[in-house]
């Protein structure tokens, strides 16, 4: 524990070891390093107050940094050499503790710190025959891989509509969901574009595919029309739970793993341009919803068609982390729309 007690002034003798002779048979003494006296064996006595812990590192700084001076060590030896760069390490390591920024994106957003461009993946064998398929253990299967039609959207007006959007013009990551049909829309994008397979980054939850419930064992059709009703009801309606394990999500629960994905990149990255390629709409047009802070319900405003690009529009408003309060006549029959919305206090 470092405390003011055990910070001494330093000298140059603290930091390098004097020399003293030593007898030997031959001409020439050798050296070796001086010995400190023992001390005598005591009793521990009381322990001194430790100090605060920032305290205690910016003295473990002083210390280093008072040792460096010490020993400027004009000569170029293994020891100096060693001894300084052991002291510019502790100084750096003693230094006062920095702040971390890794955080949760929170909506509206008006500012990130890259560019973020919506990729749809290019039409799956499944969506042509028009079969939903959202169950997760289906995402490497073959059945969600590009069909023809599907690569003919990718390179036909994928690539042309990134570049006319500058997006890659001085490298860029691809994140797509490893369900097949985003993965090889990734691989065409990075074939198209001179991009390195080093820049793709799969990610294997965030950015899959709405789970549909138990409609996944109807049409892709009427499935996408239940969901779409049901979305205009409320952001937290789900469709009825099936038995085969396939989620039941919605869109407050897309919302909450798209913006997952999208804190990553952001703690991971800075002044990149990222593609997000999704093998589905809804986690896009969610996502796009959430960051301008509209209303759930009307996501579908920003629907993707397969093999289509837009840019992440951000919001004019910033987040909004003041708390608010409104008045509850009659709890706990209540919300911030039955009352009134200034400074009177909830009760």
């Amino acid at each position: 524990m470092i405390t003011s007690a055990n910070l001494v002034q330093v000298t140059p003798k603290a930091c390098q070891p004097q020399l003293r002779p030593r007898r030997t048979t031959g001409s020439t003494p050798e050296v070796l390093p001086d010995r400190q006296p023992r001390r005598p064996h005591t009793r521990p006595g009381p322990l001194a107050p430790s100090p605060e812990p920032e305290t205690a590192l910016m003295l473990a700084a002083e210390h280093a940094s008072h040792c460096c001076a010490a020993c400027p060590s004009p000569d170029s030896t293994r020891r100096s050499v060693l001894f300084r760069g052991a002291c510019a390490a502790g100084a750096w390591l003693a230094g006062p503790p920095r702040p971390s920024h890794a955080a949760l994106v929170r909506f509206p957003a008006n500012q990130l710190n890259n560019r973020y461009y919506l990729v749809r993946a290019g039409e799956s064998y499944n969506e042509a025959v028009g079969d939903p398929l959202t169950n997760p253990v289906w995402k490497t299967s073959e059945k969600h891989g590009l069909s023809e039609r599907g690569k003919k959207q990718v390179l036909s007006g994928l690539l042309p509509d990134l570049e006319a959007l500058g997006a890659c013009s001085d490298g860029c990551w691809l994140w797509p969901s490893i369900t097949q049909n985003a993965y090889q829309t990734a691989e065409l994008i990075a074939y198209g574009l001179g991009i390195g397979r080093s820049r793709i980054v799969p990610e294997y939850s965030f950015l899959d595919a709405r789970g549909v419930g138990a409609l996944e064992t109807q049409s892709l059709a009427v499935a996408r029309q239940a969901v779409a009703e049901g979305d205009l009801l409320d952001p937290s309606w789900r469709p009825p739970p099936g038995t085969d394990g396939t989620p039941p999500e919605s869109t407050s629960d897309v919302l909450v793993r798209m913006r997952q994905v999208l804190s990553i990149t952001e703690t991971q990255y800075f002044g990149e341009d990222v593609l997000l390629v999704a093998p589905d709409s809804d986690c896009l047009s969610v996502l796009q919803a959430g960051v301008l802070g509209l209303d759930l319900r009307q996501h579908r405003r920003f629907a993707f068609r397969p093999g289509e690009v837009r840019p992440l529009i951000l919001s004019s408003v910033a987040f909004d982390a003041s708390p608010r309060s409104f008045a509850c006549p009659d709890p706990p029959k209540c919300s911030s729309s039955s009352g009134s919305s200034g400074n009177s206090p909830a009760t």
